[in-house]
């Protein structure tokens, strides 16, 4: 049995099965999935009935298109012009399949293997235990009946910084933001959301989450997706990145985390605009 992460599907279902072929993933095997499984890529609906028909050997981390999803799907918000789940959204088993996405966790760990898993990152500030109770926070609410009322007041960048004095729906907005949205970040957990460049485009005063001394990754090694400009390079040896681009021309790539080794297939077009 072997357990393999992958990055941001992002609906590009073709790839996801030409790597499951390519790594012989076989009925023994795990998928552990980094978040943004939909949106932007041309099959989210094939993409989601595949995962949850093997469900119970699929673990997956929330990302942000998939609370987007979530969100339209909810009616709290309306789909934009980039969205490609229109067909999701109208499939006569969507609120089966959304009923399971919406019951996925934001942070997953495997302590066996050693391994935790998040769309996004985990800020400096928090540890292993904490981080995994601010999840908590969230997907109670996402699996609750405020969960419509949490989607729309999901969106924005403040407060860009955790504190425990945090309550109600900034606080919740907070940890999602952490864990689906964060790319740069100071030392103290200050989110900075206008740069989603690759390092060069560094902002004065931040550094990628994952070059900051945090409590987690002195004890864990990470994966995570989100970032496609790093091109599946952290400049950390405990922390992979698997957002290798596919849904822009680039590749899905997994990550057997019993070994590290790492298979990719490349896109077979650039989806993303």
């Amino acid at each position: 049995m072997a357990t393999y992460a992958i990055g941001d599907i992002q609906g590009c279902y073709d790839e996801l099965q030409a790597l499951l072929q390519h790594i012989n993933f076989s009925d023994n095997d795990r998928l552990w999935l980094a978040g943004d499984l939909v949106n932007r890529g041309p099959k989210s609906l094939e993409t989601l009935r595949f995962l949850y028909r093997i469900r119970d050997r699929v673990v997956v981390t929330l990302g942000n298109h998939d609370l987007h999803l979530l969100a339209v799907y909810s009616g709290a918000i309306k789909s934009k012009r980039s969205d490609t789940f229109e067909n999701l959204l109208q499939a006569p088993d969507a609120e089966e399949l959304m009923q399971w996405l919406r019951s996925q966790p934001l942070l997953a760990t495997d302590n066996e293997l050693g391994f935790t898993m998040v769309h996004a990152g985990i800020p400096p500030q928090w540890s292993l235990k904490k981080a995994h109770k601010r999840a908590r926070e969230v997907e109670t609410i996402l699996q609750s009946t405020l969960a419509t009322e949490f989607f729309k007041r999901m969106y924005g960048n403040q407060p860009n910084c955790w504190s425990p004095d945090l309550e109600g729906f900034d606080r919740l907005r907070t940890i999602t933001n952490y864990f689906t949205r964060m790319r740069f970040c100071d030392a103290s957990g200050h989110m900075e959301f206008s740069a989603k460049g690759s390092l060069s485009s560094q902002p004065t005063g931040f550094l990628p989450w994952f070059s900051h001394e945090g409590k987690v990754l002195k004890k864990s090694r990470i994966v995570f997706g989100h970032w496609a400009a790093l091109e599946g390079k952290a400049d950390r040896a405990n922390v992979y990145a698997l957002d290798t681009g596919c849904v822009w021309g680039g590749k899905l790539t997994a990550l057997r985390l019993e070994d590290q080794q790492l298979f990719s297939v490349n896109s077979k077009m650039r989806y993303g605009n």
